[in-house]
């Protein structure tokens, strides 16, 4: 991590990363444009330099505070006891809406650099990849299905589950009006349905 950086105030280094993750969101590492990212700010360009050297180390940056951010959101919030999927799956969920208090864009910046398809973005971030990949697999193993209906796939539920939730979360984005609370309850709400109609 950047200690240079850590030493500026709070409010200009959060200035700094929301900007820098709305874009990298938004646009991906080949499109978003560090013009952008200090117009956003409202920070020079000869600054964001200083501190980060390019742009593919603010998105190095980026990446590796975000990892580290959700990390932490998920070990905290989540459970390591807990076996339903549809709690665990509420409570990952609260874990991501407690980032996006303060980071909004950064699990939609977790998402895009996924399917990131730049190489030099993707080797600068090759070493952090599988961190939260490993923490999110460790959660998917403390499911337990075997409470399903018969004829019930647990997994094919599991991944329609986090389609719908990531599809809930770019429509919320694409409102200008975005509250994590608004987006957290309705996801609760199909989380809730889908568990009444797989135990009615």
């Amino acid at each position: 991590m950047n200690s240079k950086f850590f030493d500026l105030k709070k409010e200009k280094q959060d200035r700094m990363i929301n900007a820098s993750l709305k874009f990298f969101a938004l646009q991906g590492y080949r499109h978003a444009s560090t013009d952008d990212i200090v117009r956003e700010a409202a920070i020079s360009k000869g600054l964001l330099f200083h501190y980060f050297g390019s742009k593919l180390g603010v998105y190095t940056f980026i990446y590796d505070y975000s990892v580290r951010y959700m990390n932490l959101e998920l070990k905290s919030n989540v459970d390591p006891k807990e076996k339903d999927m549809f709690l665990l799956l509420k409570q990952m969920e609260a874990a991501r809406m407690h980032a996006m208090r303060g980071y909004p864009y950064m699990q939609q910046f977790l998402n895009r650099s996924m399917s990131e398809d730049v190489s030099e973005a993707l080797l600068a971030i090759e070493a952090k990849r599988n961190i939260l990949v490993e923490t999110y697999e460790a959660i998917d193993r403390q499911m337990d299905f075997s409470s399903f209906p018969a004829g019930t796939d647990g997994e094919k539920l599991r991944k329609m589950l986090d389609l719908t939730i990531k599809g809930l979360m770019t429509e919320h984005f694409q409102d200008a009006s975005f509250q994590p609370e608004m987006l957290y309850e309705e996801i609760c709400g199909y989380l809730d349905m889908v568990r009444k109609l797989i135990y009615r």
